[in-house]
């Protein structure tokens, strides 16, 4: 394969990133105002009595339930059929289904298409994150990762930014056509320049890949750290945009957007750039220090209202609005969340690349990863949720970072026992 036809084959899977990300950051942004526009109530079901609290956390663990149970599956077609074909099947039903969101007009409705979303965010997810990592050489493969990772965040500031202001604007429906449309341009793009995979895995990977050592290992800070992810990063916006009566900020949807934009463009700088550092000095080192982080400037968050207050922060900004002394220190904060995770995430994912390309199941790997995180962003928004309603807002932060940090430490507690005073440098 010549250097040129792979910059092409890389840049149609940057592009299918872009759209993933752009269609998926849409809807966290998005989250705050349909809760505001929905209004989810307690309601009963099979006689059991159900807290708008567990249905405020469903718009978000639909989603993730829906990603769990299409894993399995999705990774294993993907092994043992042609990537880019199952990749193009994804990108055509995500354009449907994105076109859906406009018809919403209750929480069940709701629910019901952001677990279709689900399914298409994982299948699109596995398959680009797999032909990056088969495609790219050993040596150069967290910095690809890095750099798709990059595509998918600069979506997501677009994305954010422009579902806010669209939003603010003319209500919901645009914001979904255009997301639809990027569905379309991702699969033309993939149509024209990805190659044929003709890698074929028979069997089933997972088997021999579930007791991978290296796996097991970063498992247990994965596990955990799903629920740090998952509730700081899907409650951020929903701080910023809920009322003051529950607990948030009552910031306008660009505001939101912007507390979302800041934690997506440090990410998306950060991650140009600590691949490169991943592949040459190792993965563990990375991934201890930037889920500590995140866990640290997680437990902060709650501290924005008495940080704006000292500094004055109460302003008023163009576009942005009347804000409260919380707003700015919490975009300061979410964009320090983007920087530590950028350190975590290309060293992560680079590792799972690299086992599952070593074993012949480089999309079981990924599949196992997504798996791993499952339990976590499926639980997490319920418990989040709960903490919302039942207990405070800022209960749902100290919970989120308390997982990073008891991550982080269990992570180092085995990679200590395995390799001694050298296990940040193991890997």
């Amino acid at each position: 394969m010549s250097n040129a036809d792979r910059r092409s084959q890389f840049w149609a899977l940057y592009v299918t990133r872009f759209a993933e990300g752009f269609g998926f950051i849409t809807l966290i942004t998005l989250l705050g105002p349909y809760i505001n526009t929905l209004d989810p109530q307690a309601t009963t079901m099979l006689g059991l009595s159900v807290s708008a609290g567990f249905v405020i956390g469903m718009y978000t663990t639909g989603f993730t339930l829906a990603q769990t149970v299409a894993v399995v599956p999705l990774a294993w077609a993907g092994d043992r059929f042609d990537k880019r074909t199952i990749l193009l099947w994804v990108l055509a039903v995500g354009a449907g289904v994105y076109a859906l969101f406009p018809l919403v007009d209750s929480s069940a409705s709701f629910i019901l298409i952001r677990a279709l979303q689900g399914i298409v965010v994982t299948g699109a997810g596995l398959m680009t994150l797999s032909l990056v990592g088969q495609i790219a050489d050993v040596g150069t493969r967290a910095d690809k990762i890095g750099k798709a990772n990059a595509a998918s965040f600069g979506a997501s500031i677009l994305g954010s930014l422009s579902a806010g202001g669209i939003y603010d604007a003319v209500g919901f429906g645009p914001v979904f056509t255009i997301i639809a449309a990027l569905m379309v341009l991702a699969w033309i793009t993939t149509w024209l320049f990805l190659d044929a995979d003709e890698t074929r895995v028979e069997g089933f990977p997972f088997s021999d890949l579930a007791v991978n050592r290296r796996l097991i290992t970063i498992s247990t800070f994965r596990a955990q750290y799903a629920f740090a992810v998952t509730m700081v990063r899907t409650w951020i916006p929903i701080y910023a945009g809920t009322s003051m009566l529950a607990g948030g900020l009552g910031v306008a949807g660009i505001a939101i957007a912007v507390t979302v934009t800041a934690e997506k463009a440090t990410n998306m700088v950060g991650q140009l750039f600590t691949g490169r550092l991943s592949d040459r000095y190792g993965r563990s080192l990375f991934v201890f220090a930037g889920g500590g982080a995140y866990g640290v400037i997680a437990i902060l968050i709650p501290l924005a209202p008495v940080a704006g207050t000292v500094v004055g922060a109460d302003v008023t900004l163009p576009l942005l609005g009347d804000l409260p002394p919380a707003y700015l220190p919490l975009v300061v904060l979410s964009g320090l969340l983007g920087v530590a995770d950028s350190f975590r995430e290309p060293a992560s994912m680079a590792l799972f690349a690299d086992e599952g390309t070593d074993e012949g199941g480089v999309a079981s790997s990924f599949g196992i990863r997504e798996l791993v995180w499952r339990p976590g962003s499926v639980a997490g928004p319920l418990i989040a949720g709960y903490l919302m309603v039942e207990v405070s807002m800022d209960s749902v932060f100290y919970v989120g970072g308390a997982f990073a940090i008891t991550g982080v430490l269990a992570f180092l507690a085995i990679l200590a026992r395995d390799h001694g005073r050298a296990a940040l440098t193991a890997w």
